[in-house]
């Protein structure tokens, strides 16, 4: 028998339909930040804060709308008025 590697069920475990890839892509997103959080916190939040940023715009501005809690405060600071800067 020839070993071709090692295989796990995220190898081989398809999505059904795009809101289940997209879940597992922000399953992975999730993953990678903690990863970059671990190594330098001040770097994953300049992450996040863009990333609010990034999807604010692409919402059109309703982000907030979908966040509660802590999040909700973080995208209210990062979003504050342009020329208030971060």
């Amino acid at each position: 028998m020839t070993d071709i590697g090692h295989l796990d069920d995220t190898d081989i475990d398809l999505a059904i339909d795009d809101g289940e890839a997209g879940e597992r892509r922000a399953t992975e997103l999730a993953t990678r930040l903690r990863m970059v959080a671990a190594q330098d916190p001040d770097l994953a939040q300049d992450l996040v804060e863009d990333l609010i940023v990034a999807l604010d715009q692409a919402m059109g501005g309703t982000i907030r709308k979908h966040l509660d809690g802590p999040a909700l405060g973080v995208a209210d600071r990062v979003l504050r008025a342009p020329e208030q800067g971060r």
